[in-house]
């Protein structure tokens, strides 16, 4: 049921506006059949608040899940290992 693309963790760093934030999102599988969203935000660095939304069909907590990281993108969020190789390409 899992795969590695059921994880979503984005950053959005703005270095003029002191933020330097993230969100994840995992889909973990219950005790009852089902499937629960589970989203973490914050600060990097912390722990952050947790949200956790449960689903009974896969597909529905998939939808979810992809629906939150195109919203978190158009936001101005990203992928930080895409971060991570365009400053180390700067030199």
């Amino acid at each position: 049921m899992r795969t590695p693309s059921d994880n979503v963790h984005l950053h959005r760093i703005d270095p003029a506006l002191n933020m330097r934030r993230f969100y994840s999102l995992t889909l973990q599988p219950n005790l009852f059949g089902g499937v629960s969203v589970i989203r973490n935000w914050g600060r990097i660095g912390t722990n952050g608040p947790a949200m956790i939304e449960t689903f009974d069909e896969p597909d529905e907590a998939n939808r979810a899940l992809r629906r939150l990281e195109n919203m978190k993108k158009r936001r101005g969020y990203g992928d930080p290992s895409a971060e991570r190789k365009s400053s180390s390409c700067r030199g």
